[in-house]
């Protein structure tokens, strides 16, 4: 392949990067391909590829290194793909403020969540929020916490729905709390008990999910007080998976309370359910919608965490009446 001449710097101090050279930039950044974040951006490959040579001219630096096989972003490439993102975000911020001023939840909104709460929550939230506010676009991302947390800071999300509180500087609305449910095998000694307490579990072993999960470490905060045992061997990737494991009688686990309702329904043989019943609260954990302070939809997002407390609540007292 013929050799790249090298960058020669320049001094232009009046030469500012597009918008478009920026997505371009990132683009490629995410994916590593000039090809793949053409068709991302919806653009020829031949014209992202000269956006970016042109960008790299102008700032007298090379961003990306490339051959036949990848492409490889340099260290000053990553600098300016940090900030690049960074005022993408900015100008997002702007637009979305402007459209928020004009008329509060519509348009566009990138909402992550976590997989222990959007396969049970959402159903019976989103048509309210669908309902109240029609000009709202929703876009969901299921994920971890840790990586919705990224994706939120770097601004690919404007706001999460996750158990609270979470590490970070940003602004958290807790919308309501819900409880762990035992989920035992049927027959289960701690089945049949009238005032089942968390102190219940000592040398009960417990099946949880693997690394990664928030209701993970909240569950395994419970045994270690309570003295259960860790099945270590077995960990589960997700709430389904854990609770066919139950099934099969390989131990007892924790589930949250609108999990809880969806997984073991009278249909489904083999598993039952126990509440706690004290002294002193149940464990369980905190529900929040979370966004970055710098954000100008803040009062926006506390109006939809609003909305969806007042859903989450009504929903547990359903729940909670049944059982």
């Amino acid at each position: 392949m013929r050799e790249r001449p090298p960058i020669r710097p320049t001094i232009r101090p009046t030469v500012r990067p597009t918008v478009r050279q920026l997505e371009y930039a990132v683009a490629v950044a995410e994916h590593r391909s000039f090809r793949k974040a053409a068709a991302a951006c919806h653009v020829s490959q031949p014209a992202l590829s000269a956006q970016i040579a042109q960008l790299e001219r102008d700032l007298g630096v090379q961003l990306f290194e490339r051959d036949r096989r990848r492409v490889l972003i340099t260290p000053v490439g990553e600098e300016v793909v940090g900030r690049a993102r960074a005022a993408l975000g900015a100008i997002d911020q702007l637009v979305e403020g402007v459209g928020s001023a004009r008329e509060p939840l519509s348009g566009g909104l990138r909402l992550g969540v976590i997989p222990t709460i959007a396969p049970y929550l959402l159903p019976r939230v989103l048509p309210t929020v669908r309902a109240r506010h029609p000009k709202l676009r929703l876009a969901l991302r299921e994920d971890q916490t840790a990586r919705i947390l990224v994706d939120l800071d770097t601004g690919r999300l404007d706001a999460c729905l996750l158990a609270v509180p979470v590490p970070g500087d940003v602004a958290t609305a807790t919308l309501f709390r819900e409880e762990f449910l035992l989920c035992a095998p049927l027959g289960h000694r701690l089945l049949d008990k009238k005032r089942l307490r968390e102190g219940d579990l000592e040398d009960e072993t417990v099946l949880l999910l693997e690394d990664g999960h928030c209701l993970r470490d909240q569950a395994l905060s419970v045994c270690q007080v309570a003295g259960a045992r860790e099945a270590t061997e077995l960990r589960a990737t997700s709430l389904p998976t854990l609770v066919q494991m139950v099934a099969s009688g390989l131990g007892v686990t924790l589930l949250p309370e609108t999990a809880a309702n969806v997984l073991v329904g009278g249909a489904r043989a083999g598993v039952g359910l126990a509440r706690f019943t004290g002294p002193g609260e149940a464990p369980g954990r905190a529900i929040g919608l979370v966004w970055r302070m710098s954000s100008a939809r803040g009062r926006e997002f506390r109006a939809l965490g609003e909305l969806i407390a007042k859903e989450g609540e009504a929903f547990l007292a359903a729940l909670r009446a049944r059982w």
